[in-house]
């Protein structure tokens, strides 16, 4: 992790008619931070990720990622980074090389270097067997792993995680976290929503949004010092009392 501010809101806001989903949010990331993003359901914090990855308009406030303008500069925005959503984005009807060849044209990269690429994702992933299998065949914890590491296939500078290890066993995760710490090691920056708390202990820094604000920003220990408690569960669960809107 460098000084490097790499990912930068002020006052990042987001209205849907009367409703403030994201109300005024301001942070800073450093490069090869891992930062979590936390907050339940209806917080704010999808709307803000969207907004980031220049795929939503901000209503007021600004923010640059990769030192573009989000609202001016999106589409330069979506070439430096890399993304995997809760839903994932494989293609279940591809094997494991087509998915990967097909995103490496996608990202840009020459057949050589995808190639070159491929060969080393999969030794890595033990996937070298698997190269040929259709993804759709492929067990949820591998498919996750698979997803992540497509997101970072052409090196990016950032990477956003929206609750990438939702549904997976215990082992799985921690196997998904190995993946994500290798990647900060190379530099890349890391954004990550997760409502596993064990996994906020994981991150460098953590956010904490209640109803469209961010209401705590520090590291876990800070955070669980600050808040006289024990586990980010605690501090969680404190910070969450407060929410006056419902899920959604």
């Amino acid at each position: 992790m460098t000084d490097k501010i790499v990912i930068k809101a002020e006052g990042l806001t987001k209205q849907f008619g009367d409703f403030v989903a994201t109300d005024h949010v301001s942070f800073e990331v450093r490069e090869g931070e891992i930062f979590g993003f936390l907050g339940a359901n209806g917080a704010g914090k999808t709307t803000a990720m969207r907004m980031l990855c220049g795929l939503s308009q901000p209503s007021d406030g600004k923010a640059s990622v990769a030192g573009y303008d989000v609202a001016r500069e999106h589409e330069q925005v979506k070439r430096h980074i890399g993304y995997m959503s809760q839903k994932f984005s494989l293609y279940d009807d591809l094997t494991v090389e087509e998915n990967l060849k097909l995103f490496g044209g996608i990202y840009g990269m020459t057949p050589a270097k995808v190639k070159e690429k491929m060969a080393d994702l999969l030794q890595e992933l033990g996937f070298a067997s698997e190269r040929r299998t259709m993804v759709k065949s492929l067990p949820l914890g591998w498919k996750q792993k698979l997803a992540f590491s497509l997101a970072i296939f052409h090196d990016p500078k950032i990477v956003f995680l929206d609750e990438p290890t939702g549904g997976v066993d215990p082992v799985t995760r921690r196997q998904f976290w190995e993946l994500i710490y290798r990647a900060s090691d190379r530099g890349i920056t890391v954004f990550v929503t997760t409502h596993y708390m064990d996994e906020a202990e994981y991150c460098d820094r953590v956010s904490i949004m209640v109803d469209g604000k961010i209401e705590a920003l520090d590291t876990p220990a800070n955070l669980k010092q600050m808040f006289g408690v024990s586990t980010m569960y605690d501090v969680f669960y404190t910070l969450a009392r407060k929410a006056k809107r419902g899920d959604g």
